[in-house]
Protein backbone atom coordinates (compact mmCIF):
# COMPACT_ATOMS: atom_id res chain seq x y z
CA UNK A 1 0.00 0.00 0.00
CA UNK A 2 1.61 3.20 -1.13
CA UNK A 3 1.70 6.29 1.25
CA UNK A 4 -1.36 8.44 -0.50
CA UNK A 5 -3.30 5.74 -0.12
CA UNK A 6 -2.70 5.10 3.21
CA UNK A 7 -3.31 8.86 4.17
CA UNK A 8 -5.88 8.43 2.38
CA UNK A 9 -7.74 5.44 4.10
CA UNK A 10 -6.54 6.85 7.68
CA UNK A 11 -8.41 10.37 6.64
CA UNK A 12 -11.32 8.56 5.30
CA UNK A 13 -11.70 5.61 8.78
CA UNK A 14 -10.86 8.85 10.61
CA UNK A 15 -14.19 10.51 9.45
CA UNK A 16 -16.30 7.58 9.59
CA UNK A 17 -15.19 7.27 13.65
CA UNK A 18 -16.25 10.79 14.35
CA UNK A 19 -19.75 10.60 12.53
CA UNK A 20 -19.69 7.12 14.52
CA UNK A 21 -18.96 8.72 18.01
CA UNK A 22 -21.28 11.87 16.81
CA UNK A 23 -24.25 9.14 16.06
CA UNK A 24 -23.86 7.60 19.81
CA UNK A 25 -23.80 10.80 21.74
CA UNK A 26 -26.94 11.86 19.83
CA UNK A 27 -28.41 8.49 20.41
CA UNK A 28 -27.59 9.11 24.34
CA UNK A 29 -29.10 12.41 24.39
CA UNK A 30 -32.47 11.16 22.61
CA UNK A 31 -31.98 13.21 19.45
CA UNK A 32 -33.46 10.56 16.81
CA UNK A 33 -36.82 10.61 18.94
CA UNK A 34 -38.04 12.41 15.97
CA UNK A 35 -37.19 9.66 13.46
CA UNK A 36 -39.18 7.16 15.44
CA UNK A 37 -42.36 9.12 16.54
CA UNK A 38 -42.54 10.71 13.28
CA UNK A 39 -41.51 7.64 11.52
CA UNK A 40 -43.94 7.87 8.48
CA UNK A 41 -43.04 11.62 7.54
CA UNK A 42 -39.21 10.47 7.88
CA UNK A 43 -39.32 7.90 5.42
CA UNK A 44 -41.37 10.33 2.91
CA UNK A 45 -38.47 12.83 3.50
CA UNK A 46 -35.82 10.26 2.87
CA UNK A 47 -37.84 9.17 -0.13
CA UNK A 48 -37.62 12.33 -1.76
CA UNK A 49 -34.01 13.10 -1.14
CA UNK A 50 -32.96 9.61 -2.44
CA UNK A 51 -35.36 10.73 -5.81
CA UNK A 52 -33.94 13.91 -6.50
CA UNK A 53 -30.20 12.65 -5.99
CA UNK A 54 -31.00 9.89 -8.51
CA UNK A 55 -32.59 11.69 -10.75
CA UNK A 56 -30.66 15.27 -10.67
CA UNK A 57 -27.27 12.67 -10.98
CA UNK A 58 -28.46 10.21 -13.91
CA UNK A 59 -29.16 13.34 -15.93
CA UNK A 60 -25.89 15.13 -15.22
CA UNK A 61 -24.42 11.43 -16.18
CA UNK A 62 -25.94 10.89 -19.35
CA UNK A 63 -25.76 14.35 -20.34
CA UNK A 64 -21.82 14.64 -18.72
CA UNK A 65 -20.30 11.83 -20.03
CA UNK A 66 -21.10 12.32 -23.72
CA UNK A 67 -20.18 15.33 -23.32
CA UNK A 68 -16.55 14.72 -22.35
CA UNK A 69 -16.30 11.96 -24.84
CA UNK A 70 -17.54 14.94 -28.00
CA UNK A 71 -15.03 16.99 -26.65
CA UNK A 72 -11.79 14.78 -26.85
CA UNK A 73 -12.77 13.96 -30.67
CA UNK A 74 -10.36 15.51 -32.66
CA UNK A 75 -12.81 17.86 -34.76
CA UNK A 76 -14.27 19.22 -31.31
CA UNK A 77 -10.91 19.27 -29.43
CA UNK A 78 -10.20 22.87 -29.86
CA UNK A 79 -13.33 23.92 -28.13
CA UNK A 80 -12.73 21.61 -24.63
CA UNK A 81 -11.35 24.98 -23.20
CA UNK A 82 -14.60 27.16 -24.26
CA UNK A 83 -17.28 24.14 -23.18
CA UNK A 84 -14.69 23.54 -19.95
CA UNK A 85 -14.72 26.88 -18.69
CA UNK A 86 -18.31 27.35 -19.45
CA UNK A 87 -19.13 24.63 -17.04
CA UNK A 88 -17.03 25.58 -14.39
CA UNK A 89 -19.04 28.98 -14.39
CA UNK A 90 -21.72 26.78 -13.39
CA UNK A 91 -19.91 25.37 -10.46
CA UNK A 92 -19.51 29.00 -9.23
CA UNK A 93 -22.36 29.93 -8.81
CA UNK A 94 -23.59 29.90 -5.60
CA UNK A 95 -26.26 26.79 -4.92
CA UNK A 96 -28.31 28.98 -3.64
CA UNK A 97 -28.28 31.43 -6.03
CA UNK A 98 -28.74 29.02 -8.62
CA UNK A 99 -32.19 28.01 -6.96
CA UNK A 100 -33.36 31.68 -6.40
CA UNK A 101 -32.76 32.00 -10.35
CA UNK A 102 -34.01 28.75 -11.30
CA UNK A 103 -37.53 29.73 -8.93
CA UNK A 104 -37.78 32.65 -11.25
CA UNK A 105 -38.05 30.61 -14.12
CA UNK A 106 -39.59 27.04 -13.26
CA UNK A 107 -41.14 27.94 -10.48
CA UNK A 108 -41.14 26.45 -6.81
CA UNK A 109 -40.92 22.43 -6.44
CA UNK A 110 -39.38 19.33 -7.29
CA UNK A 111 -38.14 20.30 -11.44
CA UNK A 112 -36.39 23.33 -9.95
CA UNK A 113 -34.03 21.33 -7.10
CA UNK A 114 -33.48 18.88 -10.00
CA UNK A 115 -31.91 21.44 -12.37
CA UNK A 116 -30.01 23.19 -9.46
CA UNK A 117 -28.80 19.97 -8.70
CA UNK A 118 -28.19 18.78 -12.31
CA UNK A 119 -26.01 22.00 -12.74
CA UNK A 120 -23.64 21.07 -9.69
CA UNK A 121 -23.19 17.18 -10.70
CA UNK A 122 -22.00 18.15 -14.25
CA UNK A 123 -18.61 19.34 -13.98
CA UNK A 124 -16.50 16.57 -11.59
CA UNK A 125 -17.99 14.19 -14.25
CA UNK A 126 -17.19 15.95 -16.88
CA UNK A 127 -13.64 16.96 -15.82
CA UNK A 128 -13.06 13.49 -15.06
CA UNK A 129 -14.36 11.88 -18.24
CA UNK A 130 -12.13 14.49 -20.62
CA UNK A 131 -9.29 13.20 -17.69
CA UNK A 132 -9.41 9.95 -18.00
CA UNK A 133 -9.40 9.97 -22.31
CA UNK A 134 -6.57 12.77 -22.21
CA UNK A 135 -4.63 10.57 -20.08
CA UNK A 136 -4.44 7.54 -22.30
CA UNK A 137 -1.03 7.19 -23.80
CA UNK A 138 -1.06 7.80 -27.71
CA UNK A 139 0.83 4.73 -28.33
CA UNK A 140 -1.80 2.79 -27.51
CA UNK A 141 -4.65 4.70 -29.84
CA UNK A 142 -1.77 4.80 -32.28
CA UNK A 143 -1.42 0.88 -32.05
CA UNK A 144 -5.01 0.84 -31.96
CA UNK A 145 -5.37 2.45 -35.73
CA UNK A 146 -2.40 0.34 -36.87
CA UNK A 147 -4.35 -2.64 -36.46
CA UNK A 148 -7.54 -1.14 -38.41
CA UNK A 149 -10.00 -0.44 -35.77
CA UNK A 150 -12.65 1.81 -36.08
CA UNK A 151 -12.67 5.34 -34.03
CA UNK A 152 -15.71 3.61 -32.17
CA UNK A 153 -13.85 0.41 -31.96
CA UNK A 154 -10.94 2.24 -30.20
CA UNK A 155 -13.63 4.41 -28.39
CA UNK A 156 -15.19 1.14 -26.84
CA UNK A 157 -12.21 -0.90 -26.25
CA UNK A 158 -9.67 1.67 -25.54
CA UNK A 159 -10.32 4.40 -24.35
CA UNK A 160 -13.78 3.85 -22.12
CA UNK A 161 -12.16 1.27 -20.09
CA UNK A 162 -8.92 2.46 -19.59
CA UNK A 163 -10.73 5.74 -18.77
CA UNK A 164 -13.21 3.96 -16.76
CA UNK A 165 -11.83 4.17 -13.24
CA UNK A 166 -11.76 8.50 -13.79
CA UNK A 167 -15.11 8.65 -14.83
CA UNK A 168 -16.64 6.26 -12.25
CA UNK A 169 -14.48 8.66 -9.55
CA UNK A 170 -16.24 11.61 -11.33
CA UNK A 171 -19.75 10.50 -10.67
CA UNK A 172 -18.89 9.23 -6.87
CA UNK A 173 -17.74 12.89 -6.12
CA UNK A 174 -21.29 14.12 -7.99
CA UNK A 175 -23.54 12.06 -6.17
CA UNK A 176 -21.99 12.65 -2.63
CA UNK A 177 -21.99 16.11 -3.32
CA UNK A 178 -25.29 15.89 -4.56
CA UNK A 179 -26.68 14.07 -1.47
CA UNK A 180 -25.56 17.15 0.89
CA UNK A 181 -26.63 19.97 -1.65
CA UNK A 182 -29.83 18.21 -1.51
CA UNK A 183 -30.77 19.31 1.41
CA UNK A 184 -31.35 22.86 0.15
CA UNK A 185 -34.40 21.44 -1.80
CA UNK A 186 -36.32 22.71 1.19
CA UNK A 187 -36.04 26.30 -0.05
CA UNK A 188 -38.42 25.55 -3.18
CA UNK A 189 -40.38 23.50 -1.34
CA UNK A 190 -39.06 20.25 -2.97
CA UNK A 191 -38.78 18.34 0.74
CA UNK A 192 -36.07 16.09 1.45
CA UNK A 193 -34.62 15.59 4.71
CA UNK A 194 -33.41 19.34 4.81
CA UNK A 195 -36.99 20.10 5.81
CA UNK A 196 -35.90 18.78 8.96
CA UNK A 197 -32.61 20.34 9.07
CA UNK A 198 -34.42 24.04 8.58
CA UNK A 199 -36.80 23.33 10.55
CA UNK A 200 -34.32 22.41 13.78
CA UNK A 201 -32.22 25.39 12.74
CA UNK A 202 -35.25 27.60 12.55
CA UNK A 203 -37.04 26.74 15.74
CA UNK A 204 -33.54 25.78 17.70
CA UNK A 205 -35.06 22.44 18.08
CA UNK A 206 -31.53 20.05 18.02
CA UNK A 207 -33.74 16.72 17.52
CA UNK A 208 -35.48 17.89 14.30
CA UNK A 209 -31.74 18.72 13.21
CA UNK A 210 -29.60 16.05 14.00
CA UNK A 211 -32.64 13.99 12.81
CA UNK A 212 -32.22 15.72 9.05
CA UNK A 213 -28.29 15.50 9.23
CA UNK A 214 -27.47 12.20 9.97
CA UNK A 215 -28.74 10.51 7.86
CA UNK A 216 -27.87 13.08 5.33
CA UNK A 217 -24.59 12.18 6.66
CA UNK A 218 -25.26 8.28 6.15
CA UNK A 219 -26.48 8.28 2.90
CA UNK A 220 -23.28 10.47 1.33
CA UNK A 221 -20.64 7.05 3.60
CA UNK A 222 -23.13 4.78 2.01
CA UNK A 223 -23.25 6.15 -1.24
CA UNK A 224 -19.35 6.35 -1.45
CA UNK A 225 -18.80 3.00 -0.15
CA UNK A 226 -21.25 1.35 -2.51
CA UNK A 227 -19.91 3.25 -5.43
CA UNK A 228 -16.23 2.51 -4.85
CA UNK A 229 -17.21 -1.34 -4.77
CA UNK A 230 -18.90 -0.61 -8.58
CA UNK A 231 -15.35 1.23 -9.17
CA UNK A 232 -13.98 -1.96 -8.19
CA UNK A 233 -15.91 -4.42 -10.35
CA UNK A 234 -16.13 -2.73 -13.49
CA UNK A 235 -12.53 -1.00 -13.61
CA UNK A 236 -10.13 -3.55 -15.21
CA UNK A 237 -7.23 -4.74 -12.78
CA UNK A 238 -5.07 -2.84 -15.25
CA UNK A 239 -6.23 0.09 -15.18
CA UNK A 240 -7.05 0.13 -11.42
CA UNK A 241 -3.11 -0.89 -10.53
CA UNK A 242 -2.46 2.46 -12.97
CA UNK A 243 -4.74 5.00 -11.19
CA UNK A 244 -3.24 3.57 -7.75
CA UNK A 245 0.35 3.71 -8.67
Amino acid sequence: MNRKKLIGNMVRYSLYALVAAFFIWAISNNYFDYIFTQSETFLVLLRQHIVLVLVSSLLAILIAVPAGILITRPKFKKAEWLVSNVVNLGQTIPSLAVLALMISILGIGFQTAVFALFIYSILPIFRNTVAGIDSIDKNMIDAAKGMGMKPHQILFRIELPNSAYSILAGIRTAVVLNIGTAALAYVVGAGGLGVWIFTGINLFDNGFLISGAIPVTLLAILADYILRKVEYVVVPKGSRRIEKA
